[in-house]
């Protein structure tokens, strides 16, 4: 067993025996929650690095970690998870799933793909916009957009 749900106003706790766990009201899910507010694919819980992960897969009513809705989230052990109004609270021992140091970022490996290499190494430095000059259709201003400086604009060249 990898850790428990444990629901917050009485019942039985849910074992949580894989690393992967989709939750959901269809029986082919692997915790199966039989309430009409809650989704056929609800969410997918996932162990990485040693830690419970949340993703709400596009529910009609939410996920929320702490009272806070969120779309992805770790779960650290004790958090309140709520899947639509139906509230549980995660049990489990990091140590004992593989987890070394300091808890990892919210976001699981996964979501750094999405992010080009300029992004994840901190040298992205915006978009570039180009200009046309009105009264000279050849004439071309390329201006850096800065993220650091909102509404400035920085002159790369022109021509």
């Amino acid at each position: 067993m990898f850790g428990e749900l444990t629901p917050l106003g009485g019942g039985e706790s849910i074992p949580l025996l894989k690393k992967s766990l989709m939750v959901g009201r269809r029986e082919s899910c692997d915790v199966v929650l039989r309430f009409s507010n809650v989704s056929a694919h609800h969410c997918q819980l996932t162990v990485s690095g040693g830690y419970w992960y949340i993703r709400d897969l596009q529910s009609r009513n939410g996920v929320k970690v702490n009272g806070v809705r969120v779309s992805e989230k770790r779960l650290d052990p004790g958090d309140t998870v709520s899947i639509a109004k139906h509230r549980y609270e995660i049990h489990y021992c990091p140590a004992a799933l593989g987890a070394v140091g300091p808890p990892p970022p919210d976001e699981p490996d996964s979501d750094i793909l999405g992010k080009s290499l300029l992004e994840r190494a901190g040298l992205d430095r915006g978009r570039v916009a180009k200009v046309r000059v009105r009264d000279d259709p050849e004439a071309q201003v390329s201006y850096d957009l800065n993220d650091d400086s909102p509404g400035q604009l920085r002159h790369r060249g022109s021509r």
